[in-house]
């Protein structure tokens, strides 16, 4: 994985050995607050690389300090699965697997590892 990051706001991403992860800090309940801000993300300050065709594992961490958040983790997917889509693929139907977690964290923030599959 690269150590570089780009960053815009509270959304930050790098690439590297076929992975491309982002990060996004901060928790809230709207699920429907994630899409605007990565796709802001993608369209400003994103130069990595371009979506492509073919299969994709997705893993979403939803990482929260203290008592975990009152968010449907089916809602955050579906939204954050939009937000990528044009940019780690063309469509979520390329989807293949997909793992959504919730677990305790050092601070609140979301991670989503996007890997294509062979």
């Amino acid at each position: 994985m690269s150590e570089t990051w780009t960053q815009h706001g509270k959304v930050r991403a790098r690439e590297g050995d076929g992975v491309l992860e982002v990060s996004v800090d901060g928790l809230t309940t709207q699920a429907k607050y994630y899409k605007p801000l990565i796709y802001e993300f993608f369209r400003k300050a994103w130069r990595g690389s371009r979506p492509a065709w073919g299969e994709y594992a997705v893993e979403i961490a939803m990482e929260y300090v203290g008592e975990p958040p009152w968010l449907d983790l089916d809602n955050l997917a579906k939204a954050l699965l939009d937000a990528i889509k044009g940019y780690a693929f063309h469509d979520d139907a390329q989807v293949a697997r997909l793992l959504v977690e919730r677990k305790p964290g050092e601070r609140e923030r979301i991670t989503i590892l996007v890997r294509k599959l062979s």
